[in-house]
């Protein structure tokens, strides 16, 4: 196939992640940069740049007539959106094939139907895939919310009909409360969406949050590529990660259950892109269909790193018509175990982002570690984007073995001039009901490990560092 122009709609280290997809594949990587982020760190690994004019994110990543005009202008063949930004936006998925632009991730009707909580659901249903028991679309009172509380029990789960990242979403053990934080999910569901509405559901106690990897491609063929277990969570947004489940564990029985329920959703909505699909299990195993989402995901390395799939190189072949690098479902395997840590610029205690200027960055990681990021000294971390600035990905035999090196890995990366995460992930890897792989999406609540973070390096010792790191970077130059 000859050489296509596909541009990069994102930024970060998913940028750069599938520019070295692109390059592999032999095409040609067109990356932006705007007046917020001049120097962006995805662009050295892109074979050209485009001046995206704006600096907030409206402005940029989110303007669709700007980036149309764009792909016009450099005669773009295809766009791979990445995660966020307008990598689930029907109206931009749709306005490329009227242009007749390849986009990179699913066909617009199962992005419209997936991201619509209400019609994902009763697809689901309809499909025979187990769904949460709750309304079947959206409610328009509180009085209404009640009556299906009752019938169901509470605890309830209120939750924006078009949401995600865990925003638009209250916990309600009562009517009074289900009352009370009815509006307030509707105000930050408009807010955040665009979109009030509302649906309940029960809410599953001691969950465990399992989603299955999900690749097909424009020919009617689809397979998933295992499960991951991403139930190590603040505010419903995910920081740990693992694949395959410890709370699967050896029962291939309900691994191959829930991996061919994902592929039965897929091919309702007959799906052809990466996707996940992802379920809440209960402590009794049986699990309930939570949603779709239809793009790559950030934590999909560690089911490369399980299974071999190259799974941004095959997502780009699939859209472009070309054969996966596999042939059946046969030739997919779990080959050890993977974990993956989001290193955020945030306060490990808080959880709350805390944005600033990097001054020293330097790592020595042990075999088997993978770091994806887009991180480099004098790196200007803003409050505009997400505050993760990379993920550290450990693989190897089995789960004991990666998470000793990953505690070796975490203890070795040095981001100093901000605050990171990386001392609370530094307690989660030591603490026991981690270690032992029994924890549940209440993990955070529960166990509060950012309780026992503390200040492991003195100030002198940071300095010290630091003045070690320049005065190497000094003698390299």
């Amino acid at each position: 196939m000859s050489k296509k122009r596909i541009l990069i709609c994102n930024r970060g280290e998913i940028a750069i992640r599938v520019a070295k997809a692109i390059r592999e594949l032999g095409h040609i990587a067109v990356g932006f940069y705007t007046d917020n982020e001049l120097e962006a760190s995805h662009l050295e690994y892109c074979h050209e740049w485009v001046h995206l004019v704006g600096s907030g994110n409206t402005e940029t990543y989110l303007n669709i007539e700007q980036i149309l005009n764009v792909i016009k202008e450099h005669k773009i063949d295809a766009v791979h959106p990445g995660y966020g930004f307008l990598s689930e936006n029907t109206k931009f998925s749709k306005a490329l094939e009227d242009a007749g632009v390849t986009f990179i991730g699913p066909h617009a009707e199962a992005i419209h139907k997936m991201g619509d909580k209400a019609i994902s659901k009763q697809m689901a249903k309809d499909a025979g895939v187990p769904v949460v028991p709750g309304s079947t679309g959206e409610i328009d009172s509180p009085e209404e919310a009640a009556t299906i509380a009752k019938d169901i029990g509470y605890p309830v789960l209120l939750k924006a009909v078009a949401g995600g990242g865990g925003k638009g979403m209250r916990i309600c053990h009562s009517e009074e409360e289900l009352s009370k934080n009815f509006e307030a999910v509707r105000r930050e569901a408009q807010s955040s969406f665009g979109n009030p509405g509302v649906l309940v559901e029960k809410f599953i106690v001691n969950p465990h949050h399992i989603e299955v990897q999900i690749l097909a491609d424009t020919k009617g063929n689809i397979y998933h590529c295992y499960e991951r277990e991403c139930s190590v969570q603040r505010r419903h947004q995910k920081i740990i990660e693992e694949a395959p489940s410890p709370f699967i564990g050896d029962d291939e029985k309900l691994r191959n259950n829930i991996c061919q329920t994902a592929i039965k959703l897929a091919q309702a909505v007959n799906y052809n892109s990466a996707g996940t699909v992802e379920f809440i299990m209960g402590e009794d195993k049986s699990f309930y269909f939570l949603e779709m989402n239809t793009r790559i995901q950030v934590e999909h390395p560690i089911t490369e790193e399980i299974t071999g799939i190259d799974l941004l190189a095959n997502m780009i072949k699939g859209a472009l018509g070309e054969d996966f690098d596999f042939k059946s479902q046969d030739e997919i395997s779990i080959r050890g175990h993977a974990v993956e840590c989001r290193i955020c610029a945030e306060d490990p205690v808080t959880m709350l982002p805390a944005p600033g200027q990097i001054k020293g960055f330097e790592f020595t990681f042990p075999q088997g570690i993978r770091f994806d990021h887009c991180i480099y000294n004098g790196l200007e971390v803003k409050s505009d984007f997400d505050p993760m600035i990379g993920k550290l990905i450990g693989a190897g035999h089995n789960r004991n073995v990666v998470i000793r090196k990953m505690r070796c890995a975490i203890e070795s990366l040095m981001i100093e001039g901000i605050k990171t995460n990386t001392q609370l992930h530094e307690v989660i890897l030591h603490e026991e009901s981690f270690v032992s792989g029994h924890y549940t999406t209440n993990y955070i609540a529960e166990i509060e490990p950012q309780s026992k973070v503390e200040d492991r390096v003195s100030d002198e010792e940071v300095i010290k560092r630091i003045l070690s790191y320049e005065y190497s970077m000094l003698m390299d130059n």
